[in-house]
């Protein structure tokens, strides 16, 4: 008796949580086709690895959280949905939200776009809270060089965005529109100036740097500082119309010769969070690249950089809610009913080989069990099939996607007992990027793709893919898709190599402007005519 009230106090949390959901509009719960036939679940205790540390810059720091970076609405989305690594379909009356998402997909994007406007104001926000952390008193060298490293990232996810924003230096100010070429020329040389060198070269000296070479994770060190110039100028091409490929592969190469850093393969692992004791193909632990993406994965040895989150002290992190169906509810004992909103595209999910272990680590596939293994199910599925069994075709993007169409976003693993905010900590720089990033530059620097092959083929050994005997552009796409979905690359990818206006699933084919996002329409209203919009828009 006792375990059958555990589990219908579930699922009057679940019918709780759906009926405060405004994107769905229709009560959709699972339940196991059997009873409880083991213990209550316990989860223990946890630890995810906190919020970070509290010092004279956390509050700055604190806005890589507060700026959309890995939650439904902003700038993680924007940067995804607008690619063909996923889609949020419309559901009959769920997730139509006014056609944003379908305008994403599709490159239908105006300058009233909602997300558009709130990822523009969110990075302002954050820039204003590194201003004023860098005009109050008390910063030494060190902390003063990682602020002005972070307002440089929080411009250049702009100058990637948008282009034509303005740079605004202090507190309260204003500022008139830069072009996309001075807005790249700040952000480098506030990166050069954090770094205490004038340029990227083979023989740069970074002994006078302000910041250090501990491998402090949530902290701006020089490595994470020269992975941020590695981004920056492999994607200079396309910002200023001259390419800085060999900046770019130096900056990379530094990091990987000199920071101390490995890549996460067979030989580190963590325990597994989600494992559900009474199913056997859960595994016990986490290894190689799915341990760099866990709920404990803060110190994992890949990462350079990242994002500290926690589901009490730093929230914001939500991908179960964003992507797993009502009834995963019962999978990983959630605290609320998910959304049931993003997919990944068939082809995309396709582009793995059934051996790379990338693919098991990065999707949630097929039939789906409860806590103890038992079939879930969905008493409003239609068709007569109940069972929650996740496809990878998708229908169609709307009106009526399926509702259980679509291979789910799973790279940010989920644990048991998981709140709606998640614990896992998000990498914005780390090793395995930068192999790649080296590997790109060098074939672009030098005109030739093999430059690339053995930078590729240490990623692909990782994931226990054969290595490649020859590489060319195509082939080097896909693997980057592969390696770096979920991890907002995949838009600058495309772009790079030409392919972001392409035609893919339910996609046409669409104009180059598009390769920049609009001006937000209410930003430029504000703005007294110190903003104009960009073109095509």
């Amino acid at each position: 008796m006792k375990k059958n009230i555990y589990k219908l106090f579930l699922m009057c949390c679940a019918l709780i949580a759906f009926s405060a959901c405004t994107d769905l509009d229709e009560v959709l719960v699972g339940e196991v086709g059997n009873s409880f036939n083991g213990e209550e679940p316990d989860f223990g205790s946890f630890d995810g690895g906190g919020s970070g540390p509290a010092d004279a810059v956390s509050s700055a720091y604190n806005q890589l959280r507060e700026s959309g970076s890995a939650n439904h609405g902003g700038y993680w989305s924007i940067q995804s949905v607008s690619t063909d690594e996923m889609a949020v379909t419309q559901k009959g009356g769920d997730w139509y939200d006014g056609g944003i998402w379908i305008d994403m997909h599709r490159h239908t994007y105006g300058p009233a776009n909602g997300p558009i406007n709130g990822t523009w104001g969110a990075q302002y926000a954050a820039i204003g809270a590194c201003n004023t952390a860098l005009a109050s008193a008390g910063l030494d060298a060190n902390q003063t060089a990682q602020v002005r490293a972070l307002r440089a990232f929080f411009y250049y996810r702009l100058l990637d965005l948008y282009g034509r924003v303005k740079l605004v230096t202090t507190p309260g100010a204003d500022a008139p529109q830069s072009s996309r070429a001075d807005v790249f020329s700040f952000v480098e040389s506030e990166l050069l100036a954090s770094l205490g060198i004038t340029s990227v070269t083979a023989a740069m000296d970074l002994s006078s740097s302000p910041l250090g070479t501990a491998q402090t994770q949530y902290r701006i060190n020089q490595f994470a500082a020269l992975g941020l110039l590695a981004k920056l100028y492999l994607n200079a091409e396309v910002y200023t119309g001259t390419p800085r490929y060999t900046e770019a592969s130096l900056a990379a190469g530094y990091a990987i010769d000199n920071g101390g850093y490995i890549l996460s393969d067979s030989s580190y692992s963590v325990p597994n969070p989600g494992k559900r004791p009474s199913v056997d193909s859960d595994p016990d632990e986490l290894s190689g690249y799915a341990a760099v993406f866990a709920p404990n994965n803060q110190d994992n040895p890949e990462i350079i950089w990242s994002i500290a989150y926690d589901n009490v002290t730093g929230g914001n992190m939500n991908f179960a809610q964003m992507t797993l169906h009502y009834s995963s509810q019962f999978t990983w004992n959630l605290q609320n009913q998910p959304w049931n909103g993003y997919s990944a595209l068939e082809d995309f999910y396709n582009s793995y080989d059934n051996s790379d272990s990338r693919k098991t680590a990065n999707f949630i596939v097929g039939p789906q069990a409860d806590y103890e293994g038992s079939v879930i199910l969905d008493y409003a599925a239609t068709g007569g099939d109940l069972a929650l069994d996740y496809t990878v075709d998708i229908n169609e993007l709307e009106p009526n996607a399926s509702r259980k169409g679509g291979a789910r976003l799973g790279k940010f693993s989920f644990r048991q007992g998981q709140r709606d905010n998640m614990d896992n900590d998000y990498p914005i720089i780390r090793l395995g990027d930068l192999y790649l990033i080296r590997g790109e530059a060098d074939a672009r620097a030098s005109g030739n793709w093999s430059m690339a092959l053995n930078d590729v083929n240490t990623i692909r050994a990782r994931a226990g893919v054969p290595a490649l005997s020859s590489v060319d552009e195509d082939s080097f796409l896909a693997e980057r898709g592969r390696e770096m979905f979920m991890e907002v690359t995949r838009r600058q990818d495309l772009i790079r190599f030409g392919r972001f206006n392409d035609s893919w699933w339910e996609k046409p084919a669409s104009q180059p402007f598009r390769n920049v996002f609009p001006i937000p329409q209410e930003q430029i209203d504000a703005s007294g005519g110190t903003l104009t919009q960009n073109t095509g828009y």
